[in-house]
């Protein structure tokens, strides 16, 4: 599990945020169980946890100033221009309580589909993340959308990704099975 060391801050405003910025830190806030806090958190360790798709599908520690808590990253942002990380948003989740998470889709076996092989197709991805309910001591790194059987033409739907064990889709308990990829090529 990734334990985030942060702080609380005390100075807050667009002129504090940018002497953190400058100080190599990041403004971030946490939200959820109990009160918000502001904290700053170190600008290094964030920008490379960010790069990793598992950083947003894992319970994480925040560890402030020697109290630890679970919680998930809800949003960030970066600078349009500069590879800075300018603000992050922390939620304090109860690991016993479901939570309602965005999971990216991972494409599998399209390579051995007809489609790709004999159709001289791809499988184009609609939506790259789903939205989900999640028990979070179960998270998955991601939702699987087998291809292996797919031709050219053809529609895949939210019912159509594998869902593991303590995850729901939202669209779904709504009866709303959204399309999430197609299937291109030539027909035969």
């Amino acid at each position: 599990m990734t334990v985030i060391q942060a702080t609380i801050r005390s100075e807050q405003g667009t002129g504090a945020s940018r002497r953190l910025r400058h100080d190599s830190k990041v403004p971030a806030v946490v939200y959820g169980l109990g009160e918000t806090k502001v904290i700053t958190v170190d600008h290094k360790e964030m920008y490379f946890a960010l790069q990793k798709e598992a950083f947003f599908t894992q319970v994480l520690k925040l560890s402030i100033d020697g109290k630890e808590q679970d919680v998930i990253v809800r949003d960030y942002q970066m600078h349009p221009v500069k590879r800075q990380v300018t603000h992050i948003d922390f939620q304090t989740i109860d690991v016993n309580q479901p939570v309602r998470m965005k999971l990216p889709v991972h494409v599998v076996n399209a390579e051995k589909s007809r489609a790709v092989k004999l159709q001289s197709g791809r499988v184009s991805l609609l939506v790259t993340v789903v939205d989900a309910i999640v028990n979070p001591k179960q998270i998955p790194a991601g939702l699987e959308l087998d291809c292996e059987k797919v031709v050219a033409g053809d529609i895949l739907h939210l019912s159509d990704l594998t869902y593991p064990e303590g995850v729901q889709s939202v669209a779904l308990k709504r009866n709303s099975n959204l399309a999430v990829a197609t299937v291109s090529g030539k027909k035969i």
